[in-house]
């Protein structure tokens, strides 16, 4: 079955792309979810209107997460921690809790988005990648210091 898409799927096209796909996945999970449209002679037709809908999106999100990125690089959070001897921290500082930093600060994001390589275990300053979006990443510093 012959579908253009109306959006990106994975593994299978980006958005206004005329693709082929078994007909019960078209019919049954990507028509109705308005993700695909039946490749029909009107409906080709109508493919440079998806392509330019999905061109304004891309621009407006674009836009939206450089807007995030800015805000996240002037960000210059520091957390506390318990420590013991050598001054290695009783425990880490996760995506996880980074990311509840970053809310405290009225940024809210994923923390999957937070792309810290392995848990901190040890005081210091740290430059942190921040995915805002498919290819904005935003460097957020982070203080880790001894809790007084």
């Amino acid at each position: 079955m012959k579908v253009i898409l109306r959006e990106d799927v994975e593994r299978v096209g980006t958005a206004g792309e005329t693709v082929e796909v078994k007909s019960g996945y078209g019919r049954n999970y990507l028509i109705p979810r308005n993700m695909a449209i039946p490749a029909t002679r009107a409906n080709l037709k109508a493919i440079g209107e998806i392509r330019m809908q999905k061109d304004v999106r891309e621009k407006k999100a674009r836009r939206q997460a450089e807007i995030v990125k800015e805000r996240i690089e002037k960000l210059e959070l520091s957390t506390e921690v318990l420590v013991g001897e050598e001054d290695k921290l009783f425990g880490s500082v996760t995506n996880g809790d980074i990311a509840e930093l970053m809310a405290a600060e009225g940024v809210t994001i994923d923390k999957r988005a937070v792309q810290l390589e392995t848990p901190i275990k040890v005081l210091g300053v740290y430059t942190i990648p921040v995915k805002v979006e498919k290819d904005v990443t935003a460097n957020l510093k982070l203080w880790v210091v001894k809790k007084s």
